[in-house]
């Protein structure tokens, strides 16, 4: 019987591996060092899951899986924000989700507005991708000129410090320049 270890791939270096040892500790293995592992899966950002398997004989076999549901997700997210200078994941019944709009209504802003749970199965899965993407589990998710900001609290606070304006009229330049 193989053995099956799931791997992550946690930098660009393709020789360098991850491998969860436990729910918090990560070790990496270089490839030279994996030669007793008979089978595993090893997952790459932004690239979909690749299984690789050590033969019996010697021989190793490469074959990449279709990208996942998360990973289309994700690649839907990256385009979402490079067309958009400012982007703004919500739930309709969230007040800091409310605040924030109105906050960027009141600068003359239209944000594109992503209503998470109006999507139906796809609202949960989406902000789980956001999640993993931004740290941030809670909405609203706010994104300008493509960089995550954060949620209310970090809005207000930059509108408060004068750097929010900036930062939308830098988004703003960039998509006409688009």
């Amino acid at each position: 019987m193989a053995d099956v270890v799931n791997l992550t791939s946690l930098c660009c270096c393709s020789s360098i591996l991850s491998r969860r040892t436990s729910r918090n500790a990560i070790s990496c293995l270089s490839m030279s060092n994996i030669s007793s592992l008979r089978s595993y899966d090893f997952t790459t950002r932004n690239r979909g899951s690749v299984n690789i398997i050590k033969k019996r004989n010697g021989i190793t076999v490469v074959r990449a899986m279709a990208a996942s549901f998360g990973s289309r997700l994700e690649e839907n997210i990256n385009k979402t924000l490079s067309d958009n200078p400012v982007v703004i994941y919500s739930k309709t019944w969230c007040s800091y989700s409310s605040e924030v709009k109105s906050l960027f209504k009141r600068l003359g802003v239209e944000p594109l507005v992503i209503e998470l749970d109006e999507l139906g199965p796809q609202g949960p899965q989406l902000q789980k991708v956001l999640e993993r993407l931004t740290g941030q589990h809670t909405v609203p998710n706010v994104f300008i000129g493509g960089k995550h900001i954060g949620g209310c609290t970090d809005t207000v606070k930059l509108h408060r410090k004068g750097e929010l304006e900036s930062l939308l009229s830098e988004a703003k330049s960039q998509s006409t320049q688009s």
